[in-house]
């Protein structure tokens, strides 16, 4: 026996809209084909009447019975459990693609699903036949719905002559709701629908009413779920807005919010059912606090620059106040053939919610030993900043900081001593900062410094431009370039603090030439003059990344470096180039990055650089 399922009624409350569908007829049964071949012991054949491969693949999409042999579950009971709850699977699906006269048999071993009784199910099943014909697709004859928000306009979609799915009615429902509480109107819903499907014309006649209610303000904010978090310190990073007009993105960033600070590992905001005084709602606000403490670690491996390994261990909410405290190590240069190893270790406490919620002030101690190619330099710096989040793509910050370092060349001790003011800014429209396909980054960095005693006084600059373009099926071509550009003002070279001098070489910025091989030669030695880093520098790279299987993928690459001896890209000035390629394969945490690279242009390389780390190169 056929199992006919036909559209004689259909309850949009399943859809979140509420109201029924009226079907009058249907139509009768058409040609079938379709074939699939399959490894598992239980065949899966799949027939689609209309030559219709888009929906063959929804079909497929949606089908139990697809999942079931794709997880190896082949029982008797398995199957037909799948196969009884893909009819209505399919026929939800059908329905909103807007066919309403579909009729679908499934048949086990030739026998129909729906006719077999649950407990009847076979021991085995060795074929498994979905035979679908949609039916005519429907279009509607009205489709009409208000009173909409003010500058609110039915989406393109829902329109006379239009598929009439009820994918469609539903989301234009959902739309149209969620613009009368942008404007303010938190209660606003469906208040009225009639949905009639004419079988005869294969056409529907959707019209629904909304109800917007008053306009709505925040009343108060009930928190639950915290133990280690001083609640007051709570409220004031979510920022609850208290008798502010209503709007839902109040919420979403009240949500953001919570989450940035990796106190909770769940938050759950509850909007009130019911109104109180002069139309003020109140919210509720759950929260799950996660373990205090995090560790991590890192790596990159160069043949010529040797290796790398960072680790770091941090403390969520250490004072009760969403505070964080993280300690960052760092040994690099090991093994490296042209400087010695350097080392790094770094304090910082991050306080949320300083001045406003999306202010963050932090403090920063960093130790450094650095043991360069013709220097050694140690450094201290203490600095205390402000770090401010203007929306999720742009974030500004403002630090100021004391450096003090010791650098000793062929020269002898030299000490440098300066107070800064470093300020940055980043617009990050990136679709995946770990490994982007799309978008761009820009950051510019300004730090004015005065120098004490010997050191003297300027302005560093830096700014950079990461832009990301994708191609072809699944977007499986990626070009991606990255320009750098830098300069020292307002002071000599022998005068500057060594850290602040810009390199080239190595895997932040030419690959194929060795790290920081190429700088400048203009302070005066003993013997000759010491290499130090320029004052000027610009560096471009280009990528073409290949996605060809679901986690591998090869880059080719091409970089460009230059170094100035002066401020303003003046006085010598030297370049190198190099070209390489690699591997990368996809982990939860970003690529890992394989790459070989050589030198194509400059005196500063010979030989194959191989570089090993985790995450793309930019």
């Amino acid at each position: 026996m056929r199992a006919y399922l036909k559209a004689i009624l259909i309850s949009l409350t399943a859809l979140g809209i509420g109201g029924v569908v009226h079907a009058q007829s249907s139509n009768p049964f058409s040609g079938l084909f379709g074939d699939e071949d399959s490894d598992s012991p239980v065949s899966l054949d799949f027939r689609v009447a209309g030559d219709n491969d888009r929906i063959e693949r929804m079909i497929k999409g949606t089908s139990l019975l697809s999942s079931a042999l794709a997880e190896d579950r082949i029982t008797g009971q398995d199957l037909l459990a799948a196969a009884r709850a893909d009819y209505a699977r399919i026929l939800g699906a059908l329905y909103d693609e807007g066919h309403y006269s579909a009729v679908i048999d499934i048949k086990l071993d030739g026998v129909e699903a729906a006719e077999i009784a649950p407990l009847d199910a076979p021991e085995l099943v060795r074929s498994v036949v979905v035979i679908v014909d949609p039916g005519p697709e429907f279009a509607f004859s009205r489709a009409a719905i208000g009173p909409l928000a003010p500058g609110a306009q039915p989406s393109n979609d829902y329109r006379r002559g239009e598929p009439a799915g009820t994918g469609v009615i539903k989301s234009e429902a959902l739309s149209a709701v969620a613009s009368w509480r942008e404007y303010g109107h938190a209660k606003a819903d469906v208040s009225s629908q009639e949905i009639v499907a004419d079988h005869n014309s294969n056409t529907v006649d959707s019209q629904i009413g909304l109800e917007s209610g008053p306009v709505v303000t925040f009343g108060e904010l009930h928190i639950s779920g915290y133990s280690r978090m001083n609640p007051r310190r709570l409220r004031k990073i979510a920022g609850f807005p208290t008798g502010q007009r209503f709007d839902p993105e109040d919420l979403e960033t009240m949500r953001k919010r919570l989450r940035r600070t990796g106190v909770f590992s769940a938050t759950t905001i509850e909007e009130a059912e019911q109104l109180g005084p002069n139309n003020s709602m109140d919210v509720s606000l759950a929260v799950v606090e996660q373990k205090p403490h995090r560790i991590g670690a890192g790596f990159e491996l160069s043949n010529t620059d040797g290796a790398m390994v960072s680790a770091y261990w941090m403390h969520r909410n250490i004072l009760g106040g969403g505070e964080r405290l993280r300690i960052d190590g760092k040994i690099s240069d090991m093994g490296s053939d042209v400087s010695g190893r350097d080392e790094e270790l770094k304090f910082r406490l991050d306080r949320p919610a300083t001045i406003t919620p999306d202010t963050t002030a932090y403090t920063e101690t960093k130790l450094e030993r650095m043991r360069e190619e013709e220097y050694d330099s140690d450094n201290l710096t203490i600095g205390v900043g402000f770090n401010h989040i203007f929306s999720d793509e742009l974030t500004a910050d403002i630090a100021i900081e004391y450096e003090t370092s010791r650098v000793t060349d062929a020269n002898g001790e030299t000490d440098f001593r300066v107070l800064a003011l470093p300020m940055e800014a980043t617009w990050d429209m990136r679709d995946e900062p770990n490994n982007a396909k799309r978008g761009f980054y820009l950051s510019a960095e300004v730090t004015p410094f005065k120098g004490f005693e010997e050191t003297g006084s300027g302005v560093r600059a830096l700014g950079e431009a990461r832009g990301f373009y994708s191609l072809g099926e699944d977007d499986k071509f990626t070009l991606a370039g990255r320009a750098k550009i830098g300069t020292v003002a307002g002071t000599e070279i022998e005068r500057t603090p060594r850290d602040y001098l810009f390199y080239s070489g190595g895997g932040g910025t030419v690959r194929g030439q060795p790290y920081e091989s190429l700088g400048v030669r203009e302070i005066p030695g003993p013997d000759e003059r010491i290499k130090t880093g320029g004052m000027s520098t610009a560096v471009l790279n280009a990528e073409l990344r290949w996605q060809f299987g679901e986690n591998l993928g090869v880059v080719f690459f091409a970089d460009y470096g230059k170094v100035w001896a002066e401020s303003g890209f003046g006085g010598n000035n030297d370049w190198h180039s190099g070209a390489g390629a690699g591997i990368r394969y996809n982990t939860p945490i970003g690529p890992l990055r394989f790459d070989i690279a050589g030198p194509v242009g400059g005196d500063t390389g010979d030989g194959v650089q191989l570089y090993l780390g985790l995450g793309q190169a930019f």
